[in-house]
């Protein structure tokens, strides 16, 4: 009879959550060992769980510790994971969250509290001895500790790294927000891209454009205009687009995504850039047809004797005054195409070798009538003197070789 008394005493309210509204992130008490691959120590490894209050959508991580900077970063990361970012955050009253806990006015940790400002987040923590004030949290961290830490023995996993243990961790994941919900007939993720990945907003943070004109968002490369290199630039996030902002205008506008890989657009190179980028050994070949057929067939071997064509395209092609198709400008292209026969009968498969035949003139045809100074000396039969031979060549006249003998003694 009590009990039943009691259950009138205290009523529940039921919690409907507004879609892309809230999120709750709560740690998991279990921890999971990770061991070092050279000593063999075990070091516990924390597991933080977030999950989106209208579609249960569950995410988690291992990390080393519930410290701030962990604690922090954590937070980054699921926001990059959901693609945006809630209004709210309710977090437990850990140290990291809040210095004092209070049911009415909690203080916030300074950094986490920028944190969120930097993102436009607002943050609630949940007041003390009021689990149900973070319910949802509550029940992802069961979740996670139940299908994921227990159910696939995870704990009894050996895991030599932070890294390989957040990788087991994404694929149980992945299986979890797929799974069908009994009571509801839908999988969080359905539920999450039905309700909450349309309504979350844009997370906003501060990315550096690298040496190759691409700025690094989740292990993607997305380009931008070559011309700003090494600036700092704002990236607005969502679940399926990523804008790119310098000083308030944007440069840049990519499809999101979540693989490793590079996204880029031909108008953000450097015009050498996207020159290279258009060659084909098809279309080298062709422009070296335009100079001569020695030109296409010197061209053609040396294409097939380098194990990839983007050696040749470097050979014919190089930087500057540098390269063999170029060379015409200076020479010609009868001049080339006639070096380009030398070369191949010769067997100089050096671009040097070119620029040497070019430069020496030897890839012009001999004259018919040259002069040639040479002194050749031979013994007299039976004396101790010599007779030198003079052999000129006229180059004036077609007449023989007049021949001049001197006597030495």
């Amino acid at each position: 009879m009590y009990r039943e008394w009691l259950k009138t005493t205290s009523p529940s309210m039921r919690q409907v959550h507004k879609a892309g509204e809230k999120l709750f992130v709560d740690y998991c008490g279990p921890t999971v060992g990770v061991t070092d691959p050279e000593t063999g120590e075990i070091r516990t490894a924390q597991v933080i769980v977030a999950v989106l209050g209208a579609s249960s959508y569950t995410w988690a991580e291992a990390t080393w510790s519930q410290q701030l900077e962990d604690w922090v970063m954590s937070h980054v990361r699921c926001f990059q994971w959901l693609g945006g970012v809630p209004e709210l955050v309710v977090p437990d009253n850990l140290k990291s969250a809040t210095s004092r806990a209070c049911k009415y006015d909690p203080d916030v940790n300074p950094t986490y509290q920028q944190m969120l400002e930097h993102y436009n987040v607002a943050v609630l923590p949940a007041r003390p001895r009021k689990p149900k004030d973070k319910a949802k949290a509550e029940v992802g961290v069961q979740v996670v500790e139940r299908w994921i830490m227990f159910a696939a023995r995870i704990r009894h996993e050996i895991f030599y790294s932070l890294a390989s243990l957040n990788q087991r961790i994404r694929e149980l994941l992945e299986r979890l927000n797929n799974k069908i919900m009994q009571k509801l007939g839908y999988s969080r993720a359905e539920l999450f891209i039905q309700l909450d990945k349309p309504a979350l907003k844009l997370s906003r943070w501060q990315v550096r454009v690298h040496a190759d004109y691409h700025v690094e968002i989740d292990k993607h490369y997305y380009s931008v205009p070559c011309s700003l290199l090494g600036q700092q630039l704002e990236a607005w996030i969502s679940g399926e687009l990523v804008r790119l902002f310098n000083q308030g205008q944007e440069v840049a506008v990519h499809p999101r995504k979540r693989t490793y890989g590079y996204s880029t657009r031909n108008e953000h190179m450097p015009e050498a850039h996207r020159q290279h980028a258009t060659w084909t050994p098809e279309r080298l070949l062709e422009w070296a047809g335009h100079i001569g057929s020695e030109t296409h067939s010197y061209v053609l071997h040396i294409l097939n004797s380098r194990p990839h064509p983007e050696q040749s395209y470097r050979f014919c092609l190089g930087s500057g005054g540098f390269r063999l198709l170029n060379l015409h400008k200076k020479y010609s292209k009868a001049r080339l195409n006639a070096a380009c026969a030398r070369a191949l009968k010769t067997k100089v498969w050096r671009l040097s070798g070119i620029k040497s035949i070019l430069e020496k003139g030897l890839d012009k045809p001999l004259n018919n009538l040259f002069r040639i100074q040479n002194q050749i000396c031979y013994p007299r039969w039976n004396t101790k003197t010599y007779a030198a031979v003079s052999i000129t060549t006229d180059t004036g006249s077609n007449d023989e070789s007049s021949l001049r003998t001197t006597d030495r003694t």
